[in-house]
């Protein structure tokens, strides 16, 4: 049962650098991160899927040296706009008219979203971008645990020093959240073995009838 596999998932610590992803269950990984929902379905964000074991080893000095980004054997970094253009904009309308034929309720949808989008702030634009992204990562996340990939997703870096290693900015984008993947090492793992805690759904859940 998919629940089971959440249970399964944790965020590992220590993966195995002698266990590499098969390739067609990251090309699932990354299906399910291009299904993923968002707002208006702009899809403000790009993903790198880095198998490079040099640029990885660039990347994890300024991640707290976190060993999973070089012993995983794919890092997923996500990367978001940094604003919401016309011409970004314009790209989706073009895309949709292209696959579902013109319409002039699309039209006016997307000119109403730009008229809201463009005059705010690039970083009001790039926070709800960023919003975004997290949405698709939940959707990696549940479609590794689904195929008993471990993954563990990573704040703990340096946003602007990854931008420059990976040339982000000169593209528009900003680094917002990474994910390496990989297979967990049956030893060194401190949390491997230990129970997966959780609010109870009382204490989480509200129901209102």
């Amino acid at each position: 049962m998919f629940l089971d596999k959440l249970n399964w998932r944790y965020a590992t610590k220590k993966m195995d650098p002698t266990k590499p992803v098969a390739e067609d269950k990251v090309a699932q990984i990354v299906e399910a991160i291009r299904m993923a929902p968002t707002s208006s379905g702009v899809q403000p964000f790009e993903l790198l899927v880095i198998r490079n074991k040099a640029l990885r080893e660039k990347i994890r000095p300024v991640s707290w040296d976190q060993a999973q980004i070089t012993d995983g054997s794919h890092l997923l970094v996500f990367a978001a706009w940094d604003n919401y253009t016309a011409e970004r904009i314009d790209a989706v309308v073009e895309q949709l008219v292209e696959e579902r034929g013109p319409s002039e309720m699309l039209q006016g949808y997307y000119d109403n979203l730009k008229a809201m989008y463009l005059p705010r702030a690039a970083e009001v634009n790039y926070a709800h971008a960023a919003r975004q992204a997290y949405i698709a990562l939940g959707f990696a996340l549940a479609a590794a645990a689904e195929l008993e990939v471990d993954s563990t997703p990573m704040e703990g870096f340096d946003p602007e020093q990854v931008d420059e290693i990976l040339g982000l900015k000169e593209k528009g984008l900003r680094s917002v959240v990474l994910l390496p993947l990989g297979y967990r090492a049956e030893e060194g793992d401190w949390l491997l073995p230990m129970k997966k805690v959780r609010k109870s759904k009382a204490a989480l859940v509200t129901e209102i009838d």
